[in-house]
């Protein structure tokens, strides 16, 4: 189906639209620093423990590794708030799929939680006590 009107929201090709692209990413990390407790504690965990990953790391894949999963909590948390945002938008009454949305999305910054938790411990375990 083609229409003779452009929509002027769809994206354009070329490096104009990676330029926006960067832009949009860069607003929404403001947005999460600022509206999101739990992004900005996450991403002092993350200040705090990437220095560490050089520490425990002993190749560059264990650094890479545990820096991954650090990365993987922010990711996570940004996705789990738009989640929640774009939920609160919808309605602030109670919604069993609303709610299942947002109970799935908190599901799974847990997982990502005890992810880091458990490569973590095992990497401290492995450098100061194997």
């Amino acid at each position: 189906m083609s229409t003779s009107q452009e929509n002027p929201f769809k994206s354009k090709p070329g490096f104009k639209r990676i330029l926006k692209a960067g832009q949009y990413s860069l607003q929404g990390i403001q947005a999460a620093l600022k509206y999101e407790a739990a992004f900005r504690q996450e991403l002092l965990l993350c200040i705090v423990l990437v220095p560490l990953a050089f520490i425990l790391g002993e190749t560059g894949f264990e650094r890479l590794f545990l820096l991954s999963t650090l990365f993987l909590v922010l990711i996570v948390e940004l996705i789990n708030s738009a989640i929640e945002a774009l939920a609160d938008r919808i309605t602030n009454d109670f919604d069993e799929y609303i709610g299942r949305a947002k109970d799935m999305a908190s599901a799974a910054i847990f997982f990502c939680l005890t992810l880091v938790t458990i490569t973590w411990v095992y990497f401290v375990i492995k450098r100061f006590f194997m």
